[in-house]
């Protein structure tokens, strides 16, 4: 009994140390949680890409709503890690979008519609959903059409890091799709430790 809760004491406090306290999450009027790598633009794509661009970023688009609980699982317990904060800050330009918003948002392709009513143009059920986009979007394309990767609901750490690290890397102009990319990182990432896997 002794020998059990001094490995699960030990185990914890190494958990601690590598992921740190909690964080507290701000939350926006509307409901939703506010990381201080979200960016507060006017929503026009078009625009955020070119911003994003200028920064040598990839614009980054997340979808989530009031009340979601895998939306809270993702923002108190993925984007706090350490790494993939670093990840964000670093390589991605995030704009989030309100699944019920009435916030106008202009897509690609030219349309101006309320956050709801372009959700529904996408035809995005699930919250959250990130759509990944590329450097360049084709004339006429919306969003989802453009995305390189669109994944919707909520991932562990280290699925998190590897999309993110997949997408950087261009892996979707590869042959080798996503799920291969993470199967072969995998191993490596475990022995190193890397974004708490043993948890």
């Amino acid at each position: 009994m002794l020998k059990f809760a001094r490995r699960t004491f030990i185990a914890a406090s190494v958990a601690m140390l590598t992921v740190g306290p909690a964080v507290a999450q701000e939350m926006g009027d509307d409901g939703l949680h506010k990381a201080s790598w979200q960016r507060d633009t006017f929503k026009d794509l078009r625009d955020d890409l070119a911003e994003a661009n200028a920064e040598g970023k990839r614009l980054l688009v997340m979808i989530e709503q009031r009340g979601c609980i895998y939306c809270k699982k993702m923002h108190e317990e993925v984007y706090p890690d350490l790494e993939i904060t670093q990840m964000i800050e670093d390589n991605f330009f995030v704009v989030q979008i309100n699944m019920f918003g009435d916030v106008e948002v202009t897509d690609f392709d030219g349309e101006t519609l309320s956050e709801k009513d372009m959700v529904s143009k996408w035809n995005v059920l699930f919250t959250p959903t990130n759509l990944y986009l590329p450097e360049e979007v084709g004339e006429g394309l919306s969003a989802t059409q453009a995305a390189v990767a669109s994944v919707p609901g909520a991932f562990g750490r280290l699925t998190t890091y590897n999309m993110m690290r997949w997408v950087l890397d261009h892996g979707y102009d590869g042959e080798e799709p996503f799920q291969k990319f993470h199967a072969r990182n995998i191993p490596a990432q475990q022995d190193a430790g890397k974004l708490n896997v043993y948890e």
